[in-house]
Parts: structure tokens; sequence; C-alpha cells
């Protein structure tokens, strides 16, 4: 293991933020081969690597410069989803799509910051936890663009996710729209972005995950209030949902609030990783991972667990298609350090490697699993959900701390190596490679430093995020050497997106910013 910092005095390029003083018409024909990012990590494996990107590069990123910072209605804590060549209001646009803190979907052109059109789905009378501070509910999710390109979905702070034409900002109604998320908003937070995959037999569909608010004073219940982790799961193409309790998952069903029926004597084991679920094609199933709560297979209660269900939501008998537990699952409960703060990452295929599909789970126990996506706890009987431990191998994450994002994963074509990026939520960053030396597997660090930061994404041989520091970096990511920094407002869970030669961050000051060199399609500068 080794750890290589970067110097102190590094030559950067510093943007001053500008407003927008003018707005520029796109020329469709102006685009080079046009991609969308359609939701979180840019598809459903959540990878956060765009293959796809040619015009930012290692050599001219340091060349970025500001194009518009315009001010949202609320924060959007989240990362937003990026739709090319569509028609908006009967105009041509390249469209971003956000979700607010307090509600808001918005739809904004990519070139200008122009706001197209606005939904506000509001808290209403929802207040956290029901206490008497009066905190309205929120969220930090972030929204999903149908495969089809005609609708965006986002979740509602009245406890609902909505669909809403691209084409005009209109919502659809019926057939099972808007599609219930949770039964008690107060206690149940949407914290994890709204996730969609199409299955191998043809079929697509949308998953929203719920957890639970946290604690702001010591007479409130926070941790201990009365919500159940679960992933609500809806047909794209008929409306149908199927719910997963991550607690009492023999209960099919929407929980109400205490007292009433249906209910779940158990609470916790939210699912609040920040890309919710994960869906990998080869094996067709969905993976999430849970935080602190009851684990009990035979009571059918599934904290501190990585679990595996069928693309349709549903597992077997009651209880997921298969489950990872870590031995350590009682002590990370008691001292709040489960793996549930992020979700598990889809590896390509490794080279040498017997076993053709893996994934990590990190978490805020600050280690890094490797784990076999077909057999999650390596059980000599195949899989079997409720066995503990399991992982193919694991360690300490280079620099420490909890991990509160979701890592980036870049497959390294020249030589087939499969690259993970980590940032913590206090203590820095580290990339990793994955390796099988015939006999094992192996997590290398590679590099580390001391910049902290959201969920990164990696583009073009350019690893990308916002730091804790009130800066945007572009690192070189097979060295960590520092390519480009900018200021940028603070942050909590806000994290990049990257499309057509264009960057996009937002920010806690309520801030949409986006970047592109000065010889980008549709930059003014």
């Amino acid at each position: 293991m080794f750890f290589r910092f970067l110097p102190a005095a590094v030559l950067i390029s510093i943007v001053i933020f500008l407003p927008l003083t003018d707005e520029k018409n796109l020329s469709r024909n102006e685009v080079p081969a046009a991609y969308d990012w359609l939701q979180f990590g840019g598809n459903a494996q959540h990878d956060s690597a765009n293959y796809v990107e040619s015009i930012i590069t290692p050599a001219n990123v340091s060349q970025l410069k500001m194009q518009f910072h315009v001010k949202l209605p609320d924060v959007a804590d989240g990362a937003p989803s990026y739709l090319s060549q569509s028609m908006v209001n009967s105009v041509g646009h390249d469209v971003l799509f956000l979700t607010t803190r307090d509600g808001h979907l918005l739809a904004v052109d990519a070139h200008t910051g122009q706001m197209l059109w606005s939904k506000h789905y509001g808290p209403g009378n929802c207040i956290t936890n029901n206490a008497g501070d009066g905190i309205p509910c929120y969220t930090t999710s972030s929204p999903a663009i149908d495969p089809n390109r005609q609708f965006v979905y986002s979740y509602g702070l009245d406890g609902n996710v909505h669909k809403v034409k691209v084409a005009d900002g209109q919502e659809v109604l019926g057939d099972g729209w808007p599609e219930l998320s949770t039964l008690k908003g107060f206690d149940e937070k949407e914290s994890s972005a709204l996730s969609i995959a199409t299955a191998k037999n043809g079929v697509s569909y949308l998953y929203a995950v719920d957890a639970g608010y946290p604690s702001y004073a010591a007479d409130h219940p926070g941790d201990e209030g009365d919500y159940q982790g679960h992933v609500t799961t809806v047909n794209l193409a008929t409306g149908a949902q199927t719910v997963f309790n991550a607690t009492c998952s023999d209960q099919a069903v929407h929980f109400v609030e205490k007292g009433g029926l249906p209910d779940c004597s158990n609470v916790q084991s939210a699912i609040w990783g920040r890309p919710g679920v994960v869906y990998d094609a080869d094996t067709d199933k969905i993976y999430m991972t849970t935080g602190n709560g009851v684990f009990n297979e035979t009571n059918h209660s599934w904290g501190d667990t990585l679990f595996a269900l069928n693309p349709d939501g549903t597992g077997l008998h009651g209880n997921p298609l298969d489950s990872y537990t870590p031995l350590t699952f009682d002590q990370d409960a008691a001292t709040d350090l489960d793996m549930g703060s992020s979700s598990p990452v889809i590896l390509p295929p490794v080279v040498g490697s017997p076993l053709p599909h893996l994934a990590l789970q990190t978490g805020k126990d600050a280690q890094v699993r490797l784990l076999n996506l077909d057999n999650l706890s390596n059980h000599p009987g195949g899989p079997q959900p409720g066995n503990l431990g399991g992982a193919l191998a694991d360690i300490d994450i280079p620099q420490g701390g909890e991990v509160h994002t979701q890592p980036a994963i870049w497959k390294y074509e020249a030589d087939g190596s499969v690259w993970v990026f980590i940032t913590t939520e206090s203590t820095g960053t580290s990339a990793l490679q994955i390796k099988f030396d015939g006999k094992a597997w192996h997590i290398v660090p590679m590099w580390a430093n001391t910049i902290s930061g959201t969920s990164p994404i990696v583009a073009n041989g350019v690893l990308y995020y916002a730091g804790e520091d009130k800066t945007f970096y572009a690192f070189e990511p097979f060295t960590g050497t520092l390519l480009w920094k900018t200021p940028l407002g603070s942050v909590h869970w806000e994290s990049p997106v990257i499309a057509n030669g264009w960057l996009y961050i937002t920010d806690n000051y309520r801030y949409l910013t986006a970047y592109a060199l000065p010889n980008s399609p549709g930059s003014f500068r």
C-alpha cells in the first residue's frame, strides 16, 4: 500500500464566477455524436464512467471556462440528468433535469441555464419526524429519464414519484401515476436517486428507495423513527408496482404509521446509498444495501446487508434471492458504522478472474469488500440469503474515513485494468485496482490524497469531483495529478455530470454552474 500526495505548488486554472449576460442558441449540426446521461451515474449500473465523451481531454481540461451560473428555487442536492437534442415547448434544446430539496422538478436549457419549465411537489404540512422544530420534509434525490426519452421522473414530497412529459412539463396521471413511494413521508426520506433499468425480458422498471431523516435534536426520533427501508419497483409499461421491505420482508406492502395496519414492529434498515438500486445486466438482478437495523433472516429482517432481487423487485418466499452481511454486523450497528451509506459497485470483468460477476461494497466502516454477485456470501451450496461473511477480499480504505458517496469505475482499455475511485466524507480520495493473480483476488491501492469530496465521475481520462473545500477538481485518474480546479460553493451530496463537452455541478448556495471549453458547441467564450 502506498500513497501519492499531490504537491502543494501545482499550476492551476482559476475560473471566476460571472453571470450569464446573453443567451446563445445551439445549432443542432454543431453537436458531434450527441449522447444522453439519463440518471445518476449515467446508467443502471451507476458506474459514473463516461466512455463516450471526446471533447474534454486531459490535455485541454485546464482550459474549461464557466458558461453560466444560475440560481435555482432551492438546493439540488444530487446530480442532474441530461437529455440531448430534445423538443421542449416546441423548440430544440439540450436539457438538464434537477430535483430540489423542496420538491421542485426543473427543466433547464443545458447551454444557457434558462428555465424551460418547473413543477413543484412540495412538502405541504409534512414535518420531518413529526417534530416540534418545524423542519419541512425534504429530499436529496435525483431525477431519472425514461429510456423512451419522452418522460422524466421525480420524487415529490407528497410521498409519490411523479411522471412528467419532457416536451411541456405536464404531469401524467392515471395507470398508477403518481406512484406511491411512502405512506409516512414525515419519517421515510427519499435520500437516493431514482433509478431505471431495462431487464433482459425487455421490461423497463423504475426504482425508488426510502430511508429515514436524521435526528435534529435530542428529543427527536431520527434513526429510531417509524421508518422501514424499502424499495418500490414500478413497471413503466403498466404502472404496476411491487414493494420489498428491508425489514419484515415477508410483507410486500407500504407500511402505515405506528398504531395502524399493515405495520412492522422493527424499524431502520434504511436504503440511502446515492444511487439507491443498482442493476447488473449479466446477472439480471438488482442490488441494494441497507444501513443500521435488525439482521435476523428467520424474521425477514435485513439490516446492514447487501441483497439481491429480481428486476421486478421481488425476492423468493418473502426473502431476497441472495445476500451478504458482514460478520461484524452487531458491532457495526452499535457504533453506527454500517455499509448502507454506499450502494454496491458493479465491476467490469477482471482480467484472469474465474468469476465473471464481481462487485465492491464499502460504507461507513471504512472497509472495501470484493464480492461475487453470483454467490454474495460465497456459500459452498450456492446463493443462500442469510449467511454471514464471504467476501473474496477486503482492505481498509487507504485514506480512512466514512464513505457517504458512490465510487466511480473505470475500465482502462489499454491493458484491461479495472480502477475504482472512492471519496470519503472528510479524509480524502483514493484509487484502487482490482486484480487476480491466478489464485486470489486483490484490492490494490494505487494512490491517495487528502482532498475529500462528493461522488466522483470519470470521462475520457479525467476524474472529476466536488471538494468539501469549496473547490471543483479534475485529476488524472491513474496518477492523481491535479489537472484543473476552480472555486465552488459548499456542497453536501452534489455530484457532477459531463455530457457532450459540458460539465455541470450544483451547490448548497442553490446554484447550477456549467463549464465548457471556449470552442465547445454552444459555448459563448
